[in-house]
């Protein structure tokens, strides 16, 4: 077998490397999935000790906009998954079509976040003590709910905007040739924890902004 130039210098062979680098994704994927999970579990915990206070809570969300969001990463999640397969077949154009969509999808996302917060923050709705509404649909202890929402959608959307950063700088690096079917794990590895981002909104969606 030739020598790969993607291959470095610590490993045997190609197929080791990649091995590893696998085995390290998804370890890297599981600490994503522990510490949302964490914060999961203590979501459900506190919405079952206060429910009239969560339902409360998601009563000043948009769900459309929630819903909209969460179409857009659907869609995302397969222009992703597309650009990986055109990779793998040399079709470098659809490749690159694939990743900018991608990455207009996220832009989407942040934009449709961006005006969900604007609209709270001028309200004076924010999390725990800095939390000043007082209007219609208030309840106590509603700032409980909302230190919830900006904790665990905040983290979600920097986690959205890492995963744009990665998206772009597979882009450049597909420019440069250094993407195709000779080697197309590093765009396979962005895709993974860009699956990831999708999933974890799709269990915030409901979570949030369908409370009953």
């Amino acid at each position: 077998m030739s020598e790969n130039k993607n291959l470095a210098h610590h490993f045997d062979s190609y197929e080791q490397q990649v091995r590893a680098e696998k085995l390290g994704m998804w370890l890297f994927l599981a600490t994503e999935i522990l510490m949302f999970g964490g914060l999961f579990v203590a979501y459900v915990i506190y919405s079952g000790e206060y429910p009239a206070i969560f339902k409360a809570g998601a009563q000043f969300l948009d769900w459309k906009k929630g819903a909209i969001n969460t179409v857009v990463l659907l869609v995302s999640s397969w222009t992703m998954a597309m650009s990986i397969y055109y990779a793998q077949k040399d079709q470098i154009r659809k490749c690159k079509i694939m990743l900018i969509s991608t990455l207009s999808c996220g832009f989407l996302f942040m934009v449709i976040k961006y005006i969900e917060y604007s609209h709270k923050f001028h309200e004076g709705i924010f999390p725990g003590g800095f939390f000043s509404y007082s209007g219609e649909g208030f309840v106590e202890g509603l700032p409980l709910y909302f230190s919830f929402y900006y904790l665990m959608t905040g983290l979600h959307a920097s986690h959205v905007l890492i995963g744009m950063s990665l998206i772009a700088w597979a882009l450049v690096r597909t420019y440069k040739k250094q993407i195709g079917s000779h080697h197309y794990m590093p765009l396979e590895y962005v895709g993974l924890f860009w699956h990831l981002v999708d999933l974890i909104w799709i269990y915030l969606f409901p979570l949030l902004y369908l409370v009953e």
